[in-house]
């Protein structure tokens, strides 16, 4: 079975709006409160500076302009801070959050049109570079669809505030001598949109990189599955996120059946090629919201987010099931061979409080199911040995 790692890792380097990958989605949030920690501050300080202008002459339309802009602008800030610290983010956050930064940067330089300070607007020494503040920002998201919809926002924004200071103003009259600001330039202005394209383009060369790196440790190489690292790290932040909403969740961990004598009998190749067809079986059949994880070895851990007990049961018997009708090709050796998996399966918070005892009670159960005969799924501690007469290829939970 060839593997599919390189073709989608260069899909990543080549395709800017690919796929949101879900093994970023950790990270991405942890960039996303970064960002919105920096912006409350920066936004905060500035708000200070119009506040101040405002308190000392309250009636100066310059005055009420800039605490007007900077009003909204922190108002924006303390909503995006709280939707970020709440873990709200979805696949549409970081985009919106994105563009907006870069907005604020235009509102800014619009506020400027609306005092009648039109070269202020278009030869900003200060505020056009924040534009690469809010591009550079979107490094932190790690999704590369966030750096082009922040460097286009911030190319066509820019170029609109340009061409309209253009209409209404005689940028070049010599009533605006001496030009504090400088003469108004169409090819220092091309040069600035030039510079702007180039921020969105490194900025999405550095996420595609630290995306590949990522998935490169993240990934096991042979089924493609996460990894055991990443598995911790997700059932961390998903208990935290049942905890927190009060959400059920359930784990499970998978072995297949005699796997050690299926290896000594048709070689490691043979295994290699079996661990494959399961781990692809899984995936199928372990459901969209499932995170299947290689755990090590031939063994394998399943998380479902929120999931009771029962239900996750029936998907994985349903998993089983799938697993035991696949068929694992033996190039060196004539016809096919089947194989089966042992489940064991435990929830929060029924089997345990922390992590750690919810992943010990999925493993005793696992244990069990091996002990009652395998291929069948445990839920329940102490389950009787059935008969062979009476196997029942899952337990369940309180039976």
């Amino acid at each position: 079975m060839p593997s599919t790692a390189a073709p989608r890792l260069r899909a990543t380097r080549t395709a800017p709006w690919a796929a949101f990958d879900p093994v970023l989605v950790d990270i991405g949030l942890a960039g996303e409160r970064i960002v919105a920690r920096v912006r409350l501050l920066l936004v905060g300080l500035l708000f200070l500076a119009p506040l101040r202008s405002a308190l000392l002459a309250p009636g100066e339309r310059e005055n009420q302009v800039g605490l007007a802009v900077g009003a909204g602008a922190l108002v924006l800030a303390l909503v995006m801070y709280g939707m970020a610290n709440k873990g709200l983010y979805r696949r549409w956050f970081g985009l919106a959050t994105g563009v907006i930064d870069v907005t604020l940067v235009s509102i800014a330089l619009t506020s400027f049109l609306l005092l009648d300070q039109p070269h202020t607007a278009v030869n900003s020494k200060v505020v056009f570079e924040a534009y690469f503040i809010a591009i550079g920002a979107t490094c932190l998201r790690y999704d590369r669809r966030i750096c082009w919809a922040a460097g286009l926002a911030a190319l066509v924004q820019y170029s609109a505030i340009v061409l309209y200071a253009d209409q209404h103003w005689a940028l070049n009259d010599a009533a605006y001598a001496p030009f504090a600001y400088g003469m108004f330039s169409w090819s220092a202005q091309g040069s600035r949109l030039i510079l702007l394209f180039c921020g969105a383009v490194l900025a999405w060369c550095i996420v595609g990189r630290a995306e590949e790196l990522r998935r490169l440790s993240s990934i096991d190489a042979l089924t493609e599955l996460p990894n055991r690292g990443y598995f911790d790290q997700r059932l961390s932040e998903e208990m935290d996120r049942a905890r927190e909403l009060a959400r059920p969740l359930a784990v499970a961990l998978v072995d297949v059946d005699r796997f050690k004598q299926f290896n000594d009998g048709f070689g490691h190749a043979a295994g290699d090629a079996a661990l494959r067809a399961i781990a692809q079986a899984m995936r199928a059949h372990g459901g969209g919201d499932a995170i299947v994880s290689r755990y090590g070895g031939e063994e394998f851990a399943i998380l479902f987010p929120d999931t009771t007990l029962d239900a996750a049961l029936l998907r994985l018997d349903r998993l089983r099931r799938g697993v035991a009708e696949t068929i694992v090709p033996l190039s060196h050796h004539t016809g096919s061979h089947r194989l089966t998996v042992s489940v064991g399966v435990a929830a929060w918070p029924v089997d345990g409080w922390e992590a750690d005892e919810v992943v010990h009670r999925a493993d005793l159960r696992l244990f069990a199911s091996k002990r009652n005969g395998r291929n069948r799924v445990t839920g329940v501690d102490d389950a009787a040995v059935p008969t062979p007469a009476t196997a029942s290829p899952i337990v369940r939970a309180h039976a």
